[in-house]
């Protein structure tokens, strides 16, 4: 199996290049299976994929997780999660914006040490749903207290855009990564933030690489699906209609298929290569429900595109539409397309 290569987000605090997500461990995307989950925790663990991705509003992933570092742990020895990252969100509630005080905060982030079963968290990942409650710097700095009391190490968010990630640099808020939505059908990072975060030494934890399962074989050569129930599916359609619609996905796809097939591997791995490849880029994360993708997630360690491949891609890119907007823009309307199938009221105690 390809070694998988760290990076430091901060001196001393490395993370494996590829993070298992914990979205679809939510139980939104069909029934989990608990054993098999914390087996898959094992073994992608101890192929090298050491950082963890959940948050507060994914229902029962901190708890599962504080299960599998516990059964771990104790099958295996002190010290043997030493390489384990473990990075969880604080996503307090739209409906609560206007009113959470620094006491909330404390009681959030004290739930998350419970159900982890931890007494540090490793990074704390600062999510905001509307900027017209403007108070995102206040409690930035409630989470820097946190921090200061020693129950936070690394302090990051995610689906901030790049005017209010510059807003907390200013405040002195030490984010160490931007978790952000990127891949060959959404390259908004690359336009603003990147070469922001890059100037400031904040580090991009990519999801969507590959749009939900849109950028696989499955997809080559079907015909444009009418009705989706799954609604992440649906949130990377709007994507794909927003990125030219469905003919120029199948020609991206077509191209890919050319890439993968020379390289020996999928059309997923082609695409989180590409990822990987961009400026700023950490670490991609990848989410499964079942533990039948590991071998190939691994392979993207084993590609490099050359030239021909990224001339190729860009021919594709070049008939495309830029998505409108920085990171997160869409979605942040909340009255709008892609704002309307978020879920926004999840972090109840």
């Amino acid at each position: 199996m390809v070694q998988i290569p760290t990076t430091e987000l901060a001196p001393g605090y490395a993370i494996s290049r590829l993070i298992k997500g914990g979205w679809q461990l939510a139980g939104d995307h069909g029934e989990v299976d608990r054993a098999g989950a914390l087996a898959d925790m094992a073994a992608y663990y101890e192929a090298g994929v050491t950082a963890f991705d959940c948050a507060d509003i994914y229902t029962g992933v901190e708890e599962m997780i504080g299960a599998f570092r516990k059964s771990y742990g104790e099958r295996h020895g002190t010290g043997s999660l030493d390489r384990l990252k473990i990075h969880t969100k604080f996503v307090p509630d739209l409906s609560v914006l206007q009113t959470i005080g620094r006491k909330d905060v404390e009681q959030i982030i004290d739930r998350s040490l419970a159900r982890l079963q931890v007494e540090r968290l490793d990074l704390v990942q600062f999510h905001w749903w509307d900027y017209s409650v403007p108070r995102y710097l206040e409690v930035a700095n409630w989470l820097r207290e946190q921090q200061r009391a020693g129950k936070i190490d690394q302090l990051a968010a995610t689906n901030f855009d790049t005017q209010r990630v510059a807003e907390l640099v200013d405040e002195g808020i030490p984010l160490v990564s931007m978790q952000v939505q990127y891949s060959l059908l959404d390259r908004r990072p690359a336009r603003q933030l990147a070469p922001y975060a890059g100037e400031h030494g904040i580090r991009l934890l990519c999801y969507g690489t590959v749009a939900g399962g849109f950028l696989s074989k499955r997809w080559l050569g079907a015909a444009e699906p009418v009705e989706i129930s799954n609604r992440s599916l649906v949130k990377y359609k709007l994507i794909i209609d927003d990125f030219g619609g469905w003919d120029l996905f199948q020609a991206l796809l077509e191209t890919l298929e050319r890439i993968a097939l020379k390289h020996g591997v999928s059309i997923s791995t082609i695409a989180t290569r590409w990822v990987l490849d961009q400026d700023g880029v950490a670490a991609a994360i990848v989410g499964v429900r079942r533990g039948d993708h590991l071998a190939e997630h691994t392979k993207v360690f084993g590609v490099s595109l050359d030239d021909d491949d990224r001339q190729a891609l860009a021919a594709i890119h070049a008939q495309s539409r830029e998505l409108d907007g920085d990171v997160y823009s869409l979605e942040r309307d909340i009255h709008g397309r892609h704002g309307r199938i978020m879920k926004y009221e999840l972090n109840k105690t």
